[in-house]
């Protein structure tokens, strides 16, 4: 039964309304019929002319009182849940008015009005707002409206709500200390972000139009001009928007959403220039971006008495600002950060071309991303003065794996105002060598086009994280390698070798590496810097015959063939182009080489190594990589954590990483 009960009904709930002439029973037990009935009516009584009739009217009252054994007024005990339910319910939360609401309701006399006919007790209530609008009845009107949109499913009443509930928050003299302590600030904004979604949706689905006109409401029109400024991110045009709140998620631990006002939605984009800058040219083609859509009203309590509401429909992508500009200060927005996240990854189909990559296939193609022709990519157009994080995944994995732990760090606002998130993709069976080139060759041309002057002293610090074999290709990052990978290759300087132009270009970019100026710290991931003991011989031939190099790596056998070299066991082992399956395998000289050169000096590296089971941790495995293949000396940190190999989506490895991030914003001592 709803919290606004008539006055005849037998067993009132919180505050009962009742007609002229009636007497209202406040307890939560009934009287028994014949009090009730006695009590509880709205007929006038009749007038009573003599002594004597009044007398026997009131002997006839008191014997029925008697007759009862109960007073119209009292208290019990009564379960402290229930009570809290009551005083605190709402039409969000239950259905029901709240207490404070339904208080109104009985102070003008309009709980049985409304019950019949809320359309004209709505109609009354706004009559009687006043100028300025008494508060206490705009809350009421805000809340009503809502109650009666859903029940009657006329979105006009979800605006009138909005508009209601955005006049009372932000009425004047009463953003104070009130605001403190009154609970209904918290409700309003709830209902203006609700009502707001609500009243721009399409009639079908959950699509949101914005609005740019006319808008019926209950009591007027609504005048909304909309921003089409605001449409605009970096290179790209915001379109089909729709509400967070209707979409489900699923694959994350968390749903984030930041609480303050303004309707949260999900926006897709599209280019809306043919040619693109450096700063959104690497953004994913089909990302979503988290967007908050704020309707402004200048004199909104003037225009309720004119019954022509103004209003201005700003948007608000959640990378360019959290917060609103109000008369009181910087207020925050109501923002959706996993429900994008995660449409954005899924959308990319990143996991759908995870075997693909590990078998030599073009990725790049089969994803749509020929505009990413280097694997590098975004979530949102770069922005000055933001440290990149760039994310490194594993033998047959994807972008997408780092969906977890990106979704918790995001949730930081400390993070997520100083930090980008870039994703690296590569095919996952080419030689780590070659794979490292095209990472760092990858950074390199961000790098260059989004800092050419060398200025963003925020992108001198990039930090880089790899799982796995990821872990590799990112210490390729930071180290001098001089002639030592070339060394397994053959005894002739590189430079006096008979090579092909082609040849010579790729073995230079695979086989020499130099520290990259602008990475700062690295974090190693479940790495196997002394091999996975997985890749044993039978693994690696299972490897080798699923692994597809590309034609382009393999034409360098030939010509590798014939360079002369002395027939050292470790030199024949690399006549064959190797996979990265051969290049894991305990023992490999590429491997030993790579684990014996130190990272570069300024360069701060951390491990973090799952461990399952309980022994010894120096005996133990993630159930890939050994302890002892992921251990090396010389980092700033070392982080075990109990957990299987796929370690990114962990808690104790999340943690860990958001203590690195907040670190490396620290002043260097």
């Amino acid at each position: 039964m709803s919290a606004v009960m008539l006055a005849l009904a037998p067993a009132p709930i919180r505050g009962a309304v009742a007609t002229p002439g009636a007497v209202v029973h406040h307890g939560r037990g009934a009287a028994p019929d014949v009090l009730e009935s006695l009590l509880m009516t709205a007929v006038p009584a009749p007038r009573v002319r003599s002594p004597a009739a009044r007398s026997l009217l009131a002997l006839g009252l008191a014997l029925a009182l008697l007759a009862g054994c109960a007073s119209p007024l009292g208290v019990a005990p009564m379960d402290p849940r229930e009570v809290r339910r009551e005083l605190t319910a709402n039409v969000l939360s239950s259905g029901e008015p709240s207490i404070q609401t339904v208080w109104e309701l009985n102070r003008l006399g309009l709980g049985e009005a409304f019950q019949r006919d809320p359309v004209g007790t709505l109609a009354r209530m706004h009559e009687s707002l006043g100028n300025p609008p008494d508060r206490d009845r705009l809350f009421a009107l805000a809340e009503l409206s809502f109650l009666h949109a859903e029940q009657s499913g006329d979105r006009s009443y979800f605006l009138a709500s909005a508009v209601y509930a955005y006049s009372f928050v932000w009425l004047r003299g009463f953003e104070g200390y009130v605001i403190a302590v009154d609970p209904r600030i918290s409700l309003a904004r709830e209902l203006y972000n609700n009502g707001l979604t609500e009243g721009m949706k399409a009639p079908h689905g959950n699509d949101v139009l914005l609005p740019d006109g006319s808008l019926p409401l209950p009591f007027g029109t609504l005048e909304v001009t909309l921003d089409r400024a605001s449409l605009r991110w970096g290179d790209y045009q915001l379109v089909r928007f729709q509400a967070a709140a209707d979409l489900g998620v699923w694959g994350l631990r968390d749903r984030y959403r930041t609480s303050g006002v303004g309707a949260p939605l999900v926006a897709s984009v599209e280019p809306a220039n043919e040619s693109m800058s450096a700063q959104s040219r690497r953004v994913l083609p089909h990302v979503k971006v988290p967007v908050t859509a704020f309707l402004r009203m200048d004199s909104p309590h003037a225009d309720l008495v004119q019954r022509r509401v103004h209003a201005r429909l700003e948007l608000y992508p959640a990378d360019v600002s959290e917060t609103v500009h109000m008369p009181v200060g910087e207020v925050p927005l109501e923002i959706e950060w996993t429900t994008a996240l995660a449409y954005s990854l899924s959308a990319s189909r990143f996991t759908d071309v995870e075997l693909l990559g590990f078998r030599g296939g073009d990725v790049t193609r089969a994803l749509g991303l020929e505009r990413l022709p280097d694997g590098l990519s975004m979530l949102e157009p770069h922005r000055r003065g933001r440290i990149p994080v760039v994310f490194v995944h594993g033998t047959a994995s994807s972008p997408a794996r780092w969906a977890e732990m990106v979704n918790e760090l995001m949730s930081i606002r400390r993070i997520r105002e100083s930090y980008e998130f870039w994703f690296f993709l590569y095919n996952t069976g080419n030689p780590i060598a070659y794979s490292g080139a095209l990472l760092r060759e990858a950074l390199q041309n961000a790098v260059h086009d989004l800092d050419p002057e060398g200025t963003d002293l925020e992108m001198r610090k990039m930090v880089v994280i790899g799982h796995s074999q990821g872990g590799l290709l990112t210490k390729l990052t930071a180290v001098h390698s001089g002639n030592r990978f070339w060394e397994l290759v053959s005894d002739q300087p590189f430079e006096e070798a008979t090579l092909s132009p082609k040849v010579r270009d790729i073995l230079r970019r695979s086989l020499f590496f130099e520290p990259l100026p602008f990475v700062h710290r690295l974090v190693f991931i479940a790495t196997p810097h002394h091999g996975s003991y997985l890749a044993t011989w039978r693994i690696s031939a299972i490897g080798r015959w699923l692994v597809n190099i590309p034609g382009q790596v393999a034409s360098l056998g030939p010509e590798l063939l014939a360079l002369p070299t002395s027939e050292s066991r470790a030199k024949r082992r690399l006549r064959r182009i190797p996979s990265s399956v051969d290049n894991m395998t305990p023992g490999n000289p590429f491997l030993e080489t790579l684990a014996s050169l130190p990272l570069a000096d300024g360069v701060t590296a951390h491990s973090i190594i799952p461990v399952e089971g309980d022994g010894p941790v120096e005996d133990g495995n993630d159930g890939v990589v050994e302890y002892k293949s992921a251990h090396i000396p010389g980092v700033e940190s070392e982080k075990i954590v109990h957990s299987p190999h796929s370690t990114q989506g962990e808690p104790e490895t999340i943690l860990e990483v958001r203590r690195i991030l907040l670190e490396n914003l620290e002043p260097a001592h």
